[in-house]
């Protein structure tokens, strides 16, 4: 009787390991193991192995893995042709690391639906004996010119078809892995990045169309929700049309307000005024079309969204379009014309660097400011009872001089999270504070005030983290990009360029920046009525905090 229970009970065991796998299931746990493999087996981080051709050899036997005791056998196989790993005596870090651990989860190793015990194990046995060299395949150094997150030796594919089912896997077990080991805000995602694995992978494995393949790497990137973060390819223009409308919008209320005119001439030539408020485009009100084409739009939070979806509004393959708009309170329809961007031949006005408005009060460009016009800015400004900075665009590199001439004092003003490349997934503090300002007893003593807004993204969200060291200083005007670290550019494989925030920006208490942005002091957002009065709102909030620091 006791055998028979036990051969019933062994029986068991073995069914409910061995139950059926979904495509997806394996196809999901391969993209992990592939990826974790390449990054932390010392066989394969070293460059020996050509691992793409790896990855292409492993598929056919996924494929024809049934059960999940099956894919475990053919995963362990893999493993095991791939050498023996020396075991490392001891992986103390050199230096002490404060890690931050929100990102990192190796979890999945140990799924018991997926993966069998001896399987688990040896992944755990690779994890505890990582290489502790060089990657072959990533780097993170500070001294070069660019980001210090580099992805090397990939190979590119001249000859890249999406027809390939092999290569369009690749391309998602890269892009897929890049993030989940290199991404520093991974943990903050609208979504979580394995869910996401799971949502993608069919437009991988069996696409509708090349469209369909195309756009699945332009939404998956745009889930990162990181106004960083975005995919191109050659034919997204295809898709949403190579021409513009020669003018600047805002979206407020579900309404596209244009707000500036990219060329006189050709804004004239259809009529497009200032102010003029767009309802419907073809018969589709905004929010149709912004619900429609969300997906394909970068951004960390809602402003950022808003900002970048003009394409995805506007752009078309005709050379005109029919507009519902507003003017003078009067609905109409008309016909509006659109052009390659190369004919637009858009025009940028001359602004002043800086000047000095009504109250004695400074106003400074910070878009216009180079590096060489600040001696000539102090000076002239030193005497003002307030000064407002501008920085509702881009600064250029102007802001340690800046701040050393306004604050009384060194500060800090931001902390720095970079990924461990020799243990991928974990983040740690960088040791040093990042500090601006200096010990100046003859510092600015007005009034410092900062405009900003959704345009203002990475460094210039670090321009105003170190302006608000500054003693009294107010910040006004509406939530900024929120995508605040070094923005890493990079080829996934031919024909599809990518980029995301590579290392994390925090306040020196270690509140986040990613997705909040900088929050305003005093929050004053642009109207339509006040757009077509040819009113700056903001600008003016600022000037009346200046005279009576209300």
């Amino acid at each position: 009787m006791k055998k028979t229970l036990l051969f019933a009970f062994l029986l068991l065991f073995q069914f409910s390991f061995s139950k059926p796998i979904t495509e997806t299931q394996k196809l999901a746990a391969t993209c992990k193991v592939w990826g974790f493999l390449k990054y932390y087996h010392s066989n394969v981080t070293d460059g020996s192995k050509n691992w793409d051709e790896q990855l292409f050899q492993i598929l056919p036997k996924v494929e024809e893995a049934k059960t999940s005791e099956a894919f475990s056998l053919v995963i362990e196989n893999w493993i095991d042709s791939l050498g023996e790993i020396k075991k490392q005596e001891s992986l103390k870090p050199a230096v002490k690391k404060e890690y931050f651990d929100k990102n990192f989860d190796l979890s999945w190793s140990n799924n018991k639906e997926l993966f069998s015990k001896s399987l688990s194990k040896k992944l755990k046995f690779i994890e505890e004996n990582r290489i502790q060299e060089k990657q072959y395949y990533v780097a993170y150094e500070f001294g070069s010119n660019g980001p210090p997150l580099q992805f090397k030796n990939e190979v590119k594919y001249a000859d890249f078809k999406w027809t390939d089912k092999n290569l369009r896997l690749l391309t998602l077990f890269r892009y897929w892995n890049y993030i989940e080991y290199f991404f520093p805000y991974k943990y903050q995602m609208d979504e979580n990045w394995d869910k996401v694995l799971n949502e993608m992978l069919p437009r991988y494995y069996t696409p509708e169309s090349e469209k369909d393949f195309n756009l699945a790497m332009r939404e998956i990137s745009v889930k990162l929700n990181d106004t960083h973060a975005s995919t191109s390819m050659p034919q997204l223009f295809e898709y949403f049309g190579d021409k513009f409308i020669p003018v600047d919008v805002t979206i407020i209320d579900e309404k596209a307000i244009v707000v500036a005119l990219k060329n006189d001439s050709l804004a004239k030539v259809s009529d497009i005024k200032i102010g003029d408020v767009i309802t419907k485009v073809e018969g589709k009100t905004i929010a149709e079309i912004l619900n429609e084409n969300r997906k394909y739009v970068e951004g960390s939070n809602e402003p950022s969204v808003l900002r970048n979806a003009y394409w995805a509004i506007f752009n078309g393959k005709t050379p005109s379009f029919e507009i519902e708009y507003i003017r003078d309170g009067k609905t109409s329809i008309k016909s509006i014309n659109r052009y390659e961007y190369e004919d637009l031949k858009i025009q940028f006005p001359d602004k002043e660097k800086w000047k000095i408005l009504e109250g004695n009060i400074g106003y400074v460009d910070f878009n216009e400011l180079d590096p060489a016009d600040v001696p000539a800015l102090i000076s002239a400004l030193n005497n003002t009872n307030a000064i407002i900075f501008d920085n509702r665009n881009r600064p250029h590199e102007v802001m340690y001089p800046i701040v050393d001439w306004l604050n009384p004092e060194e500060k800090e003003f931001a902390r720095f999270l970079d990924p461990d490349v020799n243990y991928p997934g974990r983040y740690y503090w960088r040791k040093e504070i990042q500090k601006c300002g200096k010990s100046n007893p003859d510092h600015y003593k007005g009034k410092v005030i900062v405009i900003t807004n959704e345009k203002a993204v990475s460094h210039a969200e670090f321009t105003v983290m170190s302006l608000q060291t500054v003693p009294n200083c107010v910040v006004i005007g509406s939530q900024t990009g929120g995508a605040d670290g070094a923005n890493y550019r990079f080829q996934i494989i031919k024909g599809f360029g990518s980029s995301f925030t590579c290392y994390g920006v925090f306040y020196p208490n270690k509140k986040e920046t990613q997705r909040i942005g900088i929050v305003p002091n005093i929050e004053v957002k642009p109207s339509i009525l006040g757009i077509q009065q040819g009113r700056d709102e903001v600008l003016e909030r600022a000037v009346l905090f200046a005279k009576n620091g209300k």
